[in-house]
Order: C-alpha cells, then sequence, then structure tokens
C-alpha cells in the first residue's frame, strides 16, 4: 500500500480521495466497515452505525475528539455507505476487482481545506490498519503503538501540496 491520496473540490467544498485495493471479497471488507466489532480495529473511533439513509451514526472513544453523532447520507450495502461526522462527511465505496478483491475509495468531504494533509494521513493510517486487520496480523488499531507513524505520512502529504495547517493530534 502507498500513502496516496487526491485532493480536489466537490460540489464546491474540499475534499480528499484515497483509493485502496484489498485482496478480500467486497462483502468482507463491508462487514470490517460495518460491524462495530470490526471497524474498532482501523476506524479512528468506536462507529456504530443505524443501517438506513437517515439514520444516525455514533462516533465514541476517540482519543483525538469528543464523542459526537452524525447521519447517514447514503447505505447501500455491500457497496455504499456515506454519512456525516462533524462538518465532514465519509463516503466509503467498494467495487469488486478482476481478482476475488476489491477496491476501497474513501472520499472525505471537508469543512475546511487546511485539514486534508492531516485527514488523508489519518485516513491512510486508518487503512493499513484495514488492511493488518483484514489479513489477520494483530491490530491495536489506528491509535496504537503498531500503527504507521502519523509525522512522516503526514509531511509526505505537505510536500506534495496538499492543503496543510489545521491542528494535528498528539503523536506520541
Amino acid at each position: 500500500m502507498n500513502y496516496s491520496g487526491t485532493y480536489f473540490e466537490l460540489e464546491g467544498r474540499p475534499a480528499v480521495r484515497l483509493v485502496r485495493h484489498f485482496s478480500h471479497s467486497v462483502d468482507r471488507v463491508w462487514a470490517a466497515i460495518i460491524n462495530p466489532e470490526e471497524s474498532r480495529h482501523w476506524f479512528p473511533s468506536t462507529l456504530v452505525i443505524e443501517p438506513r439513509v437517515g439514520g444516525v451514526a455514533r462516533f465514541s472513544d476517540d482519543p483525538n475528539t469528543p464523542d459526537s453523532t452524525g447521519t447517514v447520507l447514503s447505505y447501500e450495502p455491500p457497496r455504499r455507505i456515506e454519512f456525516t461526522w462533524g462538518a465532514d462527511e465519509v463516503h466509503i465505496q467498494l467495487e469488486s476487482g478482476d481478482d476475488d478483491g476489491c477496491t476501497l475509495t474513501l472520499t472525505n468531504v471537508l469543512e475546511a481545506a487546511d485539514t486534508a494533509a492531516r485527514n488523508s494521513t489519518g485516513w491512510t493510517v486508518c487503512l493499513l490498519e484495514l488492511d493488518k486487520f483484514l489479513a489477520g496480523t494483530p491490530t491495536t488499531g489506528p491509535h496504537g503503538a503498531d500503527a504507521a507513524p502519523f509525522e512522516p505520512i503526514y509531511q509526505e502529504f505537505v510536500r506534495a501540496g496538499v492543503p496543510s495547517g489545521a491542528p494535528i493530534p498528539p503523536t506520541d
């Protein structure tokens, strides 16, 4: 896996997109996204989704943000889920690959452009953890000591010209 991501505008708002291929089926990756017992291994907070458009998305236990709720904007199992998280939106789409795997596209529609490098880094760390989890490698999640270090990935996004400047979480 690489650390690439794309910064762009979506309907006039800043956004970042990360595309990753996993050697697991759409159904398997969907379960890792939607099941709180599985998503806790890679998602930055405990995520509990009410499985319907207009449902509540609950976020808790993230050491860097207070507990909160969002709204499910799209729910099309096992291919697409979109929800609000604060003033941001998170869109996750899964597509079957030519092999037995699938491609995950994560788009984070941002409140502010200066969060792009920070959020791209955070999602990169999360998707690396998802890859480990799906491979059966023990993981303590994106905030754990065994997660990829934030700072080098962040600096790579900054060097690539992704907008930065928003506060970053503590990295020790």
